[in-house]
């Protein structure tokens, strides 16, 4: 069986928890790399990843690599690649540029050249050439340059994984949901715990938790670039999903539970729930924080607090974590909490000690996943 090389894009800070999830997977080779994993595995690997992976961003399959100097070597480099042999000359094609530390001036100009490649190698094959579609392409090309070195990848995704299909409502700026699924991992929270997000948006923690819990592929729901593709083998992609589908787990009793002070918050919570055909699994609450009670003797308290972007909200957050950390002493020991924030002034003014603090990138901005374990009198930080 012939084996391929992927390679996995997930959120920064992400790579490890990835790397589990692949190998569980049956990927071969791994190299955990800064945004995302190096992998090896075959083709029905690649389906099985695009499907069952939460907290993977794409599955990128590696075409050709070689050295360059300048933009020519790329378009040779493009050339080489027999293009009408992968998918037909009717899709769409976009080219995305991705560069560190090239000594090319202008990652358009590459783009451009690969492209021109493209459409060059399918006027040989046949007299035509694709078409350029910027927004919704069929195909998405990758071209990923070093100081000397350029590879081609070929997007076997499509759009972005995490985007699951279920969400019809959000608040603003909400959490991608393969960030939350990732979160949930590094959490180490189990199905059999108790999940509680008092300050839950639209609802993707609660969500992916139910997902996780009742083993419900990610991907069941929508379509892959993959598909499109000649070698695409539409029986074996089939099977992959009716396996999928026969092993999710309808029956197991869940406490995953949430609130929130927004009514309008806890309305787009109950729309994405809905729309993800898990109506009446999560109980919601409109809640303050600060009148947040534990629902179980322990379990787990997850969630992605508010982060004030105008001065008057941030003071106003600022007031609040020594109250939130207040809550956590006096009504959920027992429990270990985690805080996922944008706002470095977060981890000190809660006046808890952090027993973990975890790096994680939520696109470019810079986060920490906070973990507390609240032991009954053990876990007073200095005032």
């Amino acid at each position: 069986m012939q084996n391929f090389s992927f390679f996995a894009s997930c959120p920064r800070g992400l790579e490890q928890v990835l790397t589990a999830e692949l190998t569980a997977l049956g990927a071969l080779q791994l190299v955990p790399t800064d945004g995302g994993v190096v992998f090896a595995g075959p083709w029905s690997l690649l389906m099985k990843a695009n499907l069952q992976s939460r907290i993977a961003s794409r599955i990128l399959w590696k075409l050709e690599e070689r050295p360059y100097v300048r933009e020519d070597d790329l378009y040779r480099l493009a050339l080489k690649i027999d293009w009408p042999a992968l998918f037909s000359v009717d899709n769409t094609i976009k080219v995305g540029v991705t560069a560190v530390k090239s000594p090319l001036r202008s990652t358009n100009l590459a783009a451009l050249k690969v492209k021109d490649a493209i459409c060059d190698r399918f006027r040989q094959a046949g007299g035509t050439r694709p078409s350029v579609d910027t927004q919704e392409p069929d195909m998405r090309i990758q071209l990923f340059l070093t100081d000397r070195m350029a590879t081609i990848y070929l997007d076997t995704s499509g759009e972005a994984l995490f985007k699951r299909g279920y969400r019809v409502e959000a608040v603003d700026a909400p959490l991608r949901e393969n960030l939350a699924a990732g979160i949930l991992a590094l959490s180490g929270w189990q199905a059999s715990e108790p999940l509680y997000d008092p300050m839950c948006g639209s609802g993707t923690f609660l969500i992916e938790a139910v997902l996780k819990a009742r083993n419900i592929a990610p991907g069941s729901r929508r379509t892959f670039a993959f598909q499109y593709l000649r070698q695409h083998d539409e029986k074996a992609w089939q099977a992959l999903r009716d396996e999928a589908r026969n092993a999710e787990r309808h029956d197991q009793a869940l406490q995953i539970s949430g609130s929130d002070v927004s009514s309008t918050a806890l309305m787009h919570a109950q729309a994405n729930l809905l729309a993800a055909k898990l109506d009446g699994v999560v109980s919601l609450k409109q809640l303050n924080m600060l009148d947040a009670k534990a629902p179980a003797v322990e379990g787990v308290l997850l969630t992605n607090p508010p982060y004030g972007i105008r001065l008057d909200e941030q003071d106003k957050l600022l007031a609040a974590y020594p109250e939130w950390g207040n809550v956590l002493k006096q009504r959920f020991a027992g429990w270990r909490a985690y805080f996922f924030t944008a706002d470095p002034a977060l981890a000190k003014a809660i006046r808890l000690k952090p027993s973990k603090k975890t790096p994680l990138f939520n696109g470019a901005l810079e986060c920490r996943l906070l973990e507390f374990k609240m032991i009954a009198g053990g876990n007073r930080g200095h005032d």
